[in-house]
């Protein structure tokens, strides 16, 4: 393979080039950009309240001083625990506009995961929901924390719902007020006490810009360090590769939480680079998601493969209006191909996937819009370098068709993880990240992944790709959700175990999944365990946790 001409461009759609022009400015500067373009167009429809860019980007400003003022400077870590709300996408933006770094945290983490990321990354101040300042006061009296700065659902809500909804929690026992004395500052009186006068800080393309947490469902997580030029150019990659994109003209419906790398690029920097409308979704509520497409004429509708089969399955989607959908971009976990075809089926909409990883901004795949359903994750982005290399020693290249480990290159790809130089020798090898994701190329350059690295099956000596099994399991009528891993066995050493959420209302037993496997399995891929459950875990942003299910079984 050429790096100067790889073999896959002559794949790629019209109009799509293969190199790009960067510019030499920092994330931030899109917002900018997009107030002189747009400055009337709704920027953020939450709850119903709209904020248009002007405002959005004078509250980013308004917050960027109240920080400095307080002391963060450039290359501090700030974090940022909050679930989608215009306060997430305002504390983003300003913590960038000063040079810092923004650190997002789940909402949902525990205390133990909260005092590590913070003790991780540094943080010494973090903007969290007031609804967790339990949690959060507690946790940051053991890590480096010292600005704590509080915001509520209601702060950004439009009336009369900004005054409805303090009673309605009380009276739920959702409201959590902040103690007296507890030294937390209310992120509305910041906003409403300081100028919108960032002050001038010189922050390059080269500066760290975040620091993306990958998951931690195998240990403690560990922070990507992402530059604005990695983030810069993943947006402009995505802006390229969707050739239908109006610019000013689209609305995102963003559910995909923010800060997890797909939310963060997909939803919210590429609504703000766009000058698009994004409709704010805190969690998933499918009457909500559902509503929002019909009443606010989504056209962009980001997701993971959980949030599209929960779609399918809505017993009243009939009675909605989703022909407004345009593209749906799947990622997260692998898009089973009959979930795909059904989603398209059901809404009309174009449902594509995409591919890549929190350490690659983090899409580094994407198969074409006008691409008939296959299975595959697509052609490498532009700028971006893709080739399959031997599982063994990572060292030999291999030959279209071939099985091995994906490896990229590209604008996009981290610059290491934050204090681990050698966990980050291990993935990145002459600027090339090794995803530890199993797959081959074909003659077009469409890639398709097999599986994890660490997830691959080996029983009996055979190797076996848990996703080649799950594609069938989803075939199966009855099934809705299907996790696939391997557990311990005293004879293969490991074996196949399936488990399986059935659609509502049916049933089936263990020996009916098994023989619709062996019709269309070699024997030794079969499930030779089968476990029916009500649902999966799944981390936030809709990811399957098989680990959980197999440390259930090991336990």
């Amino acid at each position: 393979m050429s790096d100067n001409n790889p073999f896959w461009i002559k794949s790629y759609p019209e109009g799509v080039r293969a190199n790009l022009d960067y510019p030499n400015t920092p994330l931030n500067a899109n917002l900018d950009e997009t107030v002189k373009k747009f400055p009337n167009r709704t920027a953020t429809i939450f709850m119903g309240g709209r904020l248009s860019y002007t405002r959005l980007k004078d509250q980013a400003d308004r917050l960027a001083r109240a920080l400095s003022d307080r002391g963060v400077k450039k290359g501090d870590r700030v974090g940022m625990m909050l679930p989608n709300i215009p306060q997430e996408i305002i504390s983003f933006y300003a913590v960038l506009k000063i040079g810092a770094v923004a650190v997002g945290i789940n909402p949902l983490y525990t205390e133990r995961e909260l005092i590590h990321q913070l003790k991780d990354s540094g943080a010494e101040t973090i903007i969290f929901l007031d609804q967790l300042a339990a949690k959060v006061l507690k946790a940051a009296t053991k890590t480096p924390v010292k600005r704590l700065i509080a915001t509520g659902i209601k702060d950004y809500l439009p009336f009369p719902k900004n005054i409805l909804y303090p009673l309605k929690a009380k009276k739920s026992g959702q409201w959590a007020g902040i103690p007296p004395g507890s030294g937390v500052l209310a992120f509305n009186m910041l906003i409403k006490t300081s100028a919108p006068d960032p002050p001038a800080v010189d922050v390059t393309p080269e500066d760290t810009a975040v620091l993306q947490y990958t998951g931690g469902t195998t240990g403690l997580s560990k922070g990507a360090v992402l530059t604005h030029r990695n983030l810069t150019a993943n947006v402009l990659q995505l802006s390229e590769w969707d050739i239908e994109s109006r610019e000013g003209s689209e609305t995102y419906l963003c559910l995909l939480p923010f800060f997890h790398s797909f939310g963060m690029t997909v939803c919210m920097n590429a609504s703000v680079y766009s000058g698009s409308t994004m409709v704010l979704i805190p969690r998933l509520d499918l009457k909500m998601v559902l509503e929002s497409i019909q009443k606010y004429k989504v056209n962009v509708f980001p997701g993971t493969p959980t949030i599209y089969v929960a779609v399918i399955a809505a017993p009243d989607l009939k009675k909605y209006d989703l022909a407004s959908i345009r593209i749906c971009i799947s990622g997260g976990a692998p898009l089973p191909l009959e979930v795909q075809l059904k989603f398209q089926e059901l809404t009309g909409g174009r449902l594509i996937e995409g591919y890549g990883l929190s350490e690659t901004s983090p899409i580094t795949h994407c198969n074409r819009l006008d691409s008939k359903a296959e299975g595959s994750i697509g052609l490498p982005f532009p700028d971006t370098l893709c080739r399959i290399m031997d599982s063994e020693t990572g060292e030999t290249e291999l030959p279209v068709g071939e099985a091995g480990e994906i490896c990229v290159k590209g604008p996009q790809v981290m610059k290491g993880y934050w204090n681990r130089p050698e966990e980050s020798a291990k993935v990145l090898r002459d600027g090339w990240f090794y995803t530890g994701d199993i797959g081959h190329m074909d003659e077009r350059g469409m890639t398709f992944i097999l599986d994890r690295k660490k997830d691959m099956i080996i029983a009996g000596g055979y190797n076996i790709y848990p996703r080649e099994v799950e594609e069938v399991l989803y075939e199966h009528p009855k099934v809705i959700e299907a996790a696939v891993a391997g557990v311990k066995d005293p004879y293969r050493g490991e074996t196949v175990k399936a488990y399986i959420v059935l659609k509502e209302g049916e049933t089936a037993t263990g020996e009916e999944i098994a023989s619709f496997c062996k019709e269309r399995l070699a024997l030794y891929k079969v499930p030779k365990k089968i476990e029916f459950k009500t649902e999966l875990p799944k981390t936030m942003v809709g990811k399957i946790l098989k680990r959980v299910l197999v440390d259930e079984d090991n336990n």
